[in-house]
């Protein structure tokens, strides 16, 4: 490559002389040649303002050649030419912002990033018969939009302004997965605490409400994911706002991406703040019984059976919260939650004795080696245990619910449910878990626990074979394990 001076002034003028005639395939190999040697960090940290000056009077011209033209057959030609055009200028200001902040500021200075904007507004609408002619064009001005405001706050800024909501809704939605994905980076790169928090207005929610449909549509889009996970899960208002307006298939996928980041080795560093634990330990409890209409039958449609899904991924969520995590343990206190779990599984108890059918405890044990039918895909698979994991979360360290559950007649129900039950698996352990916190350092259930052993009322038999016996050591009653001779 010649000297950046040579370089720079001999490819100055070849774009200054590109506003002077008629377009061309020449002028198509200027434009190329340009983005290819923006590409060398030499060239790009030594390239004067006067190249980028001329660059952008060509992207000025060719806006408004693309919004005036006709549609014309004749002008086919003339069209593509515009957009390969369009595209090389897009590239070469993507390529000028790789890692060099002075070119970032440059460009801004010179009005490229509205230029570029409403260019781009233009072809994701535009009705030009060829648009796969367009896409090229499209996928690199938002590129560029990318590496412009990587790390510049006031490019970051400026692209925010004049793009949200509608824009960056309008590019989310283009049918085109690489372009989709380019959007998701610019909107993720210009994101902050309150940016995020104008997300959750009226005007503006559809943009967030699009992500999270993204997120469930296409889970291979690291960005969008990126979007939920590390700023709208921070989000309390936001996330409330959107729960709201979702239907029950999208609240699964927000529930899953939420319990996904629960179960981070770096926990502690999730962000995601105590209301919002509060809200979903409120919204389980407004539509737990939903969860009943799959034993009869009665969840024919698509919408009662995602109303029951949602029930289930809001229980998966409220374990994972209250495994012994600080943050969220104020839901020990959470108004009736306690209450309304333990009502639920007995609900969900007496309806699988009643009669055969999705909360029945079964021994269907093979099915899940592949060899039975298919009810080890059944939705409420563990539903019944979760239940009783929540209910010992709730009760671990907590006189006061360890009381509650006992005056709610709980004991002897977990009790019950010790047996090995294939549409429940690890259900006796939860149970023991279970158990374990409601005894410890608690007299009372301590009592109600032998006197329902003399009294033939509760079968330790399950835990037996689990490895425990319950054992009464100076007015105390402990779970014990079994010690195997050798």
């Amino acid at each position: 490559m010649a000297a950046p001076t040579n370089s720079n002034l001999d490819i100055s003028a070849s774009i200054a002389g590109i506003l002077d005639e008629k377009h061309c395939l020449d002028h198509l190999r200027v434009l190329k040649s340009f983005s290819a040697a923006l590409r060398e960090n030499e060239y790009r940290d030594a390239v004067e303002a006067e190249a980028f000056s001329s660059l952008i009077k060509v992207v000025s011209r060719l806006s408004d050649e693309l919004q005036a033209a006709t549609k014309g057959n004749d002008d086919q030609q003339i069209y593509a030419l515009q957009l390969q055009l369009t595209a090389e200028c897009f590239r070469a200001q993507r390529n000028a912002c790789v890692q060099s902040t002075r070119n970032q500021c440059l460009l801004r200075e010179l009005g490229f990033i509205d230029v570029s904007l409403n260019l781009l507004s233009f072809l994701q609408t535009t009705d030009l018969e060829s648009r796969d002619g367009i896409i090229e064009p499209l996928r690199c001005g938002i590129q560029f939009l990318g590496n412009v405001s990587v790390g510049n706050q006031m490019c970051k800024d400026d692209i925010w302004q004049l793009s949200f909501p509608d824009l960056l809704l309008q590019l989310l939605s283009v049918d085109d997965e690489k372009l989709v994905n380019y959007s998701s980076m610019v909107l993720h790169t210009c994101l902050d605490e309150s940016k995020v928090e104008k997300l959750s207005e009226p005007q503006n929610i559809q943009l967030a409400l699009k992500v999270m449909e993204l997120c469930r549509t296409q889970p291979d889009l690291d960005w969008t994911v990126l979007i939920a996970t590390q700023h709208f899960l921070k989000c309390s208002n936001l996330v409330e706002k959107m729960y709201s307006g979702m239907s029950h298939h999208e609240r699964v996928t927000l529930l899953e991406l939420l319990f996904a980041q629960l179960k981070e080795e770096d926990f502690e560093e999730c962000g995601v703040p105590p209301s919002v634990a509060g809200f979903l330990a409120s919204a389980f409890q407004k539509g737990c019984g939903a969860v009943l209409t799959l034993a009869t039958g009665s969840a024919s449609s698509d919408e009662v059976l995602q109303e029951a899904l949602t029930v289930i991924s809001l229980l998966d969520v409220l374990c994972e919260m209250t495994s012994d995590h600080k943050q969220f343990m104020f839901l020990q206190d959470h108004p009736d939650l306690l209450v309304t779990t333990v009502e639920l599984l007995e609900q969900v108890h007496a309806i699988g004795k009643a009669s055969k059918n999705v909360f029945s405890a079964a021994q269907n044990f093979s099915s899940f080696s592949g060899e039975g039918d298919s009810s080890c895909h059944s939705p409420v698979i563990s539903f019944k245990a979760h239940l009783i994991r929540l209910i010992g979360n709730l009760c671990h360290g907590n006189t006061n619910n360890q009381n509650k559950v006992r005056e709610l007649e709980g004991i002897p129900l977990i009790l019950d449910s010790c047996n090995i039950d294939s549409n429940n698996p690890f259900i006796s352990q939860w149970a023991v878990f279970a158990i374990r916190n409601l005894l410890e350092r608690n007299a009372p259930n301590q009592e109600l626990v032998a006197a329902l052993e003399r009294r033939g009322a509760a079968d330790y038999s399950a835990l037996r074979e689990l490895g425990f016996l319950v054992e009464e050591r100076d007015g105390s009653l402990l779970l014990k394990p079994v010690r195997k001779d050798p």
